[in-house]
């Protein structure tokens, strides 16, 4: 049975355009290939950080949002964990409420 999940990953700000772009084809054709069902994706870009990791004040933000076998979940981790340009990562299962609350703000983006 399907989950539905939340990914947000931190890549390194040293990445270009054309770098951050492949970084993140990367990991949704992983989830993909593996039987996952991408449901939204959005680029929140370069932010600052609330304190360095790695000596880096600054990453470009990528939320993911998709519907994935539990399973797929310590393989897409593993990856993040293999990738240098990956500073920070959290992935998360969200339950009806959560669902509900990111179809909403998705329809408010939407409409603006």
């Amino acid at each position: 049975m399907f989950k539905h999940y939340e990914t947000v990953f931190i890549a390194t700000p040293v990445l270009s355009d054309a770098q951050m772009k492949e970084a993140v084809a990367k990991y949704t054709g992983f989830i993909k290939e593996n039987g996952g069902e991408i449901v939204y994706e959005e680029d929140w870009g370069l932010k600052q950080l609330a304190y360095p990791i790695q000596k880096k004040t600054s990453g470009f933000y990528y939320l993911i949002e998709f519907k994935a076998d539990p399973q797929l979940i310590a393989s897409l981790e593993t990856q993040y964990r293999r990738d240098e340009r990956i500073i920070r990562f959290l992935t998360f299962a969200m339950d009806k409420h959560a669902v509900a609350y990111a179809e909403k703000r998705r329809a408010n983006r939407q409409e603006k």
